[in-house]
C-alpha cells in the first residue's frame, strides 16, 4: 500500500478463477500450516463470501484495478516493460508481475451462432435450470458433472466427438453411462457441432436455438433452449512465450523456471500462483506479497522458512534452510527432479525425523499412506518374520514404501530403522501429485518398484546388480477394464508385473472360458509359459484398469540359468500354480462364481463384504448393528446387490486398492488405516466428489442423527428422523457429511455387520481369500 502500481484485470470482476467456480462451492485455505502474508483475509469457505471479502479488502486497502484490461502484449525495453492492452491501450512499467494462472480462456466452439444468447461456457449454479432442454457439450469431467447436475430438473444431451469417455475420472465415467442407460441423459456419440441457428417464436419445437451435429449417421438437429460447452480453455503458454519466457521442455504440464524471488529469465519479469507450479490460492497470495516486498527493496524471507527450519532441526539445531535444500536435492534422485519451489511444497506436506535405531517404522501387513526418502544413514528391511535379524539393507538417497503406494496392497515387509537415520515420509497425496506431474520422478520411482517387486516375488536373493538386465527391459503397459492382454498361441515373450489393478488367467473349458487364476497388484503373471518355454496357453485379461510393467522373458531365463538355487525355488512355486490350474479346470463352477465376483469390482477390492444366500436368514441383523454403531445411519444395504449362485455382494464399501473416493477429496478427509478400513474424517465438507467418484455406489450424503428412529415419536410429535426415511430428506441448512462403511475401524471386536449375523452368512474378504472362498462354495 503507497507504492506505485497498477492492477490489471481482464474481466469486469476480480479473482475470476473464482468467480467462475459453482455458486456455493467450498473453497479450501491450504496449505494449513503456511500462514497467510497477505493483506486481505482468505479463510476457507464458501465462493461468495471469499469474494466479498477480497472485494471489501480491495476498496478499503485502494487498490488501483482496471478492469477489462486485458494484456495482449508485453515487451521489454530499456526502461522496463511496454504491457499493451487488447483496446490498444499501453502501459509502462518498471516491473511485472504475472498471476495469470494456466487456466487460460474458456475454448468456444468454433462455430457460426457461437456467440448467440443461452450458450455458455461455464455453469454456475446447475439449479437455476428448469424444464429446458440443455445441450452440453463436452466428454470431460466438466461436462459429465454438469449433465448430470442439469438432469435432475430438465432434458439433457451431451455431445461427444468419440465414442467414450475416455478423458474422464473413473467416477464420472461410470455417472455419465449410468444416466445414459437409465434415459436420464442422452449422449450422440461420434459428433461435433456444425453450426447453431436462431429459431423463430413459432418454430414447431418452441425452442430458440437449433443445434445442427455433424455425426457418424449424418447430420442431426438438437433443438434446445440453451448449449453449455465445456470445451477446456486455451493455454496460456503461447502469451507466456512470447513475453520472453522459457519453459524446460515441451511437456504441455511444464512450468517455466523461476529465481527465490520469482523472478523468470526475463529480468523484472515476475511469476507466481499456478503458472510457476504453486496452484493453491493462499501460495500465490504469500508470493505476490513477498515479490512486491522484494521489489520495493524490502526483502522478506518466504512464509515457510519457518516451518522448514523446523522440520531440518532434525539436522542441525540452527539449520540454514537454503543450505538444507541444496543437501536434500542431491542426495536422492526424487528430490533432485523437482525445482526449488516445488521442492519447498512438497516438503512442507512431508514429515522429516530421525527414528532411534531399531525402530519398527511399519509391519509386514499393513496398509501404507506414505512413501519415505533415506536422506541419511539406513533401514533395513526384514526378509524373513521367523529371524527378525535377517534384514536387507536400503542406504541413504533411495526409498522404500513405494510398492504399497504404488499397487494399494499391504506392505510386503516390515522395515527397521539403523543406524543415523534420518527420514522424509512423504503423505501419499504428495507422493501421487509428484510422480504425475514429473515424469523423472515417476520413472526412478517405477524402477524402484520393479526391482523390489522382482526381489521380492519373481526371484528372491537376487542382487540389484543381477537384476539390472530385467529391469533395463521395462516398459509400462495400460490396458482397459476388459481387455486382452495375451491370447492362447501368443509368443510367451515377457513377463507382466502388476503395477496397479488386477488381472485374470481363464482358458477354455468345455464351451465357456472358465477364470483360473487371479493376481493383484504388486503380484506377476505369464512366467509359467516363459519357463516352460510354450506359446500362451490362458487368455490373460485386465479386470479393472490395469497397468504393468512388461519385462523381457531373455534376460529371466538367463539368470535362471546362471542360478540353480534360485531356478529351484521359482520351479517349485510353478509346480503350486500348475496345481491349481488343473484344480480350477476340474470344477468350472468354481471358476463361474470367481468371474462373478470379479464382475461386481472385486478386483480392486482389498476388504469387501460377502453373503452366503444358503445361510442367511433375512434377519437384517447385519444392517441394525451398522446403523447402532454408525451414528443411526446404516452404510449397507443387503438387499441391493448382485447374486450368483448363493453368493450375493450387498451394496457396501469395498475399500479399494487405490479408493476412488481419494482421487479427488478436498480437504484430504479420506484416509486408510494400517489395517486396511477406508475412512472418512469429519473434516469432510460435504462437496459430494467422493459420491460421484465411487464406480459401486456405496457412498451417500447425509446428516448424522442424535437418535433412532421412532414410529410413535415421529406419528405422534412430528420429531425425529421418519422409520425408513432416506438419508437424503435431511432438514434444510443442515450440514451434510459424506457416510461409508469404515470396517467399524475404531470397535475392537471388529465389523459390527459379521459378529451380528446370527448365522454365519455374512464374511469379509480380500481378494487373496477368493479361492478359498470359492473351494467351499461360499461358506
Amino acid at each position: 500500500m503507497g507504492d506505485s502500481h497498477v492492477l490489471l484485470e481482464a474481466q469486469p470482476h476480480l479473482s475470476n478463477t473464482i468467480f467462475r467456480y459453482q455458486k456455493g462451492k467450498h473453497v479450501m485455505a491450504e496449505p494449513n500450516v503456511l500462514p497467510l502474508r497477505a493483506s486481505t483475509g482468505f479463510d476457507a469457505g464458501t465462493r461468495e463470501k471469499i469474494l466479498d471479502v477480497w472485494n471489501t479488502d480491495t476498496a478499503r486497502l485502494k487498490v488501483n484495478v482496471r478492469h477489462r484490461a486485458e494484456v495482449v502484449k508485453i515487451e521489454k525495453q530499456d526502461a522496463g516493460f511496454a504491457l499493451t492492452m487488447a483496446s490498444g491501450d499501453t502501459v509502462l512499467a518498471e516491473k511485472v508481475v504475472l498471476g495469470i494462472g494456466v487456466q487460460g480462456n474458456p475454448r468456444k466452439m468454433g462455430v457460426p451462432g457461437e456467440d448467440l444468447p443461452n450458450i455458455q461456457y461455464q455453469l454456475d449454479d446447475p439449479d437455476e435450470y428448469k424444464g429446458e432442454t440443455i445441450v452440453v457439450i463436452g466428454a470431460g469431467d466438466a461436462a459429465i458433472e454438469n449433465a448430470v447436475a442439469l438432469a435432475r430438473n430438465n432434458t439433457v444431451h451431451i455431445v461427444n466427438r468419440k465414442n467414450e469417455f475416455s478423458r474422464a475420472k473413473d467416477g464420472n465415467n461410470s455417472l455419465i453411462l449410468n444416466a445414459i442407460e437409465q434415459g436420464k441423459v442422452r449422449c450422440h456419440y461420434n459428433s461435433s457441432p456444425e453450426v447453431v441457428e436462431k429459431l423463430e417464436a413459432d418454430h414447431a419445437s418452441g425452442k430458440p436455438m437449433l443445434l445442427r451435429l455433424n455425426s457418424k449417421e449424418g447430420a442431426v438437429d438438437v433443438p434446445c433452449d440453451r448449449i453449455i460447452a465445456r470445451l477446456g480453455a486455451t493455454p496460456q503458454r503461447a502469451f507466456v512465450e512470447s513475453c520472453g519466457i522459457q519453459f524446460p521442455n515441451q511437456d504441455p504440464a511444464a512450468v517455466p523456471a523461476v529465481s527465490p524471488t520469482y523472478e523468470s529469465n526475463v529480468p523484472g519479469l515476475y511469476i507466481i500462483g499456478a503458472l510457476a507450479g504453486y496452484p493453491l490460492i493462499k501460495q500465490a497470495m504469500n508470493q505476490g506479497y513477498e515479490v512486491v516486498e522484494f521489489i520495493c527493496g524490502r526483502p522478506v524471507a518466504p512464509a515457510d522458512e519457518p516451518i522448514l527450519r523446523e522440520k531440518f532441526s532434525a539436522f542441525s539445531a540452527n539449520p540454514d534452510v537454503e543450505a538444507f535444500l541444496d543437501v536434500l536435492n542431491r542426495r536422492s534422485p526424487v528430490l533432485a527432479a523437482m525445482n526449488r519451489l516445488q521442492l519447498r511444497e512438497f516438503l512442507l506436506e512431508s514429515r522429516i525425523f530421525s527414528p532411534p535405531i531399531g525402530e519398527t517404522l511399519y509391519k509386514e501387513g499393513d496398509y501404507g499412506n506414505s512413501v519415505f526418502i533415506i536422506v541419511s544413514g539406513e533401514v533395513g528391511v526384514q526378509l524373513d518374520p521367523a529371524d527378525p535379524a535377517k534384514l536387507r539393507t536400503i542406504k541413504a538417497g533411495r526409498i522404500f514404501g513405494e510398492m504399497a503406494l504404488i499397487s494399494g496392497r499391504p506392505r510386503s515387509a516390515a522395515v527397521i530403522a539403523g543406524k543415523d537415520c534420518v527420514l522424509i515420509e512423504v503423505p501419499r497425496r504428495a507422493m501421487l501429485k509428484l510422480i504425475s506431474a514429473n515424469d523423472r520422478a515417476r520413472a526412478y520411482v517405477d524402477r524402484v518398484f520393479t526391482q523390489r517387486a522382482l526381489e521380492r516375488y519373481l526371484v528372491p536373493g537376487a542382487e540389484d546388480a543381477q537384476l539390472k538386465a530385467i529391469v533395463d527391459t521395462a516398459q509400462l503397459c495400460q490396458f482397459k477394464a476388459k481387455e486382452a492382454i495375451y491370447n492362447p498361441g501368443d509368443a510367451s515373450e515377457h513377463i507382466h508385473l502388476i503395477r496397479s489393478g488386477s488381472v485374470t488367467l481363464s482358458a477354455r473349458v468345455g464351451t465357456r472360458d472358465v477364470v483360473l487364476q487371479y493376481h493383484a497388484a504388486g503380484q506377476y503373471f505369464g512366467e509359467l509359459d516363459v519357463i516352460a518355454g510354450s506359446s500362451r496357453s490362458q487368455t490373460a485379461t485386465a479386470a479393472i484398469k490395469t497397468e504393468t510393467i512388461r519385462l523381457d522373458a531373455k534376460p529371466f531365463l538367463e539368470l535362471l540359468a546362471q542360478n540353480p538355487e534360485m531356478k529351484a525355488t521359482v520351479q517349485a512355486r510353478f509346480r503350486d500354480q500348475i496345481e491349481q490350474r488343473l484344480l480350477m479346470e476340474r470344477d468350472p463352477e468354481r471358476g463361474a462364481r470367481m468371474h462373478f465376483l470379479l464382475g461386481e469390482g472385486l478386483g480392486e477390492a482389498t476388504d469387501a463384504l460377502l453373503i452366503d444366500e444358503a445361510l442367511c436368514i433375512r434377519c437384517d441383523q447385519c444392517e441394525k448393528a451398522c446403523a447402532a454403531t454408525h451414528g443411526n445411519v446404516s452404510r449397507l444395504d443387503r438387499e441391493a446387490g448382485a447374486t450368483f449362485d448363493n453368493l450375493h455382494v450387498p451394496t457396501s464399501c469395498r475399500h479399494c486398492e487405490h479408493p476412488h473416493c481419494m482421487k479427488d477429496c478436498p480437504p484430504d478427509a479420506i484416509h486408510r488405516s494400517p489395517n486396511g478400513e477406508v475412512f472418512i474424517q469429519n473434516t469432510c465438507i460435504g462437496c459430494g466428489n467422493c459420491e460421484r467418484n465411487c464406480p459401486y455406489g456405496v457412498i451417500q450424503m447425509g446428516v448424522q442423527s442424535p437418535e433412532a428412529p421412532s414410529l410413535w415419536r415421529w406419528l405422534l410429535f412430528g420429531k425425529g428422523p421418519a422409520p425408513g426415511s432416506d438419508i437424503h430428506d435431511y432438514p434444510k441448512g443442515a450440514i451434510k457429511k459424506a457416510v461409508k462403511c469404515d470396517m467399524c475401524g475404531p470397535r475392537e471386536a471388529g465389523p459390527a455387520c459379521v459378529q451380528a449375523c446370527p448365522t454365519g452368512a455374512a464374511i469379509r474378504v480380500g481378494p487373496e481369500e477368493f479361492f478359498e472362498v470359492l473351494s467351499r462354495g461360499g461358506r
